[in-house]
């Protein structure tokens, strides 16, 4: 079985209100993800801008997967 962590994120209120909240995004990925037979481990959530990779979330996420590696 695969297995996927989700990384789930808007910047802005805008954003948000158009339906693309963080929990709109988290109910798609995981009905994606129930029907291709796909483990979530772990969902992450995150509300910084795009303009960087330089987020809490993100960093803490790519130093995890360092230590699987």
């Amino acid at each position: 079985m695969k297995k996927a962590c989700l990384y789930i994120r808007v910047s802005t209120d805008e954003q948000a209100d158009k339906g693309f909240s963080q929990r709109d995004q988290a109910e798609r990925l995981q009905i994606h993800c129930a029907k291709n037979d796909i483990d979530v481990k772990k969902i992450i959530f995150e509300d910084y801008s795009a303009k960087t990779f330089n987020r809490p979330e993100w960093i803490k996420l790519l130093a995890e997967l360092m230590l699987i590696k």
